[in-house]
């Protein structure tokens, strides 16, 4: 039967590493963040409230077409980043910030809602839990520029918001993998002790939250 995987996390958490060596590991097809041509980033950070809503629209458009198409895939799939994590963490930083305004965040929010209730939940959400000195060790590891200038405030407010949503979470089952301790990247046998746990909860869905080595 064919199994639909989300891995989530902040930014440097680790989910594009993981996701590729799961998608190894499991037999199942990998499905990045996909990448597209914003057409309004560039008034977006010229006018962050002005044009906040417009950006996050595009961005929650273009992550539930993705949604879709990999529902429409054959195979298993492991996907970096949904469509839930936009709304929930980052355009709700962005209402919190004051970059989106009260009625914008409204009707922002009623369209998340409504595309949530036509899309299929994965079967299992896999939360890359990690402090912002993990972050940045691991934001140094990978060497992009525009990333080292993230302030730690901003790191520590998606956390925050990672952690409200993981909280609230009920549509799937989710696995909490601790990545402070675990590293799947350098240890093979981090990386075991999480496909073990994977397919186990695969068998077994029942619960909510499970964290890896507990």
């Amino acid at each position: 039967m064919k199994k639909y995987l989300v891995l989530a996390g902040n930014i440097g958490a680790g989910k594009s590493s993981l996701v590729g060596l799961l998608s190894e590991r499991l037999g199942f097809r990998p499905y990045y963040e996909p990448v597209a041509e914003n057409p309004f980033l560039e008034d977006f950070y010229a006018d962050m409230e002005r044009w906040a809503f417009h950006s996050q629209v595009f961005f929650l458009t273009h992550r539930t077409r993705s949604h879709r198409a990999l529902m429409d895939d054959p195979f298993s799939v492991v996907q970096d980043r949904s469509l839930y994590e936009d709304a929930e963490v980052f355009a709700r930083n962005l209402y919190e910030r004051g970059s989106m305004t009260c009625r914008d965040w409204e009707t922002y929010r009623e369209l998340y809602r409504t595309l949530t209730t036509l899309l299929p939940p994965p079967d299992l959400v896999i939360y890359l839990r990690a402090s912002v000195p993990t972050l940045r060790k691991r934001i140094a590891r990978r060497g992009r520029e525009f990333e080292a200038a993230i302030p730690d405030r901003y790191l520590e407010d998606l956390n925050r918001l990672y952690e409200e949503w993981i909280d609230s979470f009920t549509l799937s089952p989710v696995l909490i993998v601790p990545g402070d301790t675990l590293d799947f990247v350098e240890h093979s046998r981090d990386l075991d002790a999480i496909v073990c746990t994977i397919e186990t909860r695969l068998r077994d869905r029942q619960g909510s939250l499970f964290p890896v080595g507990m």
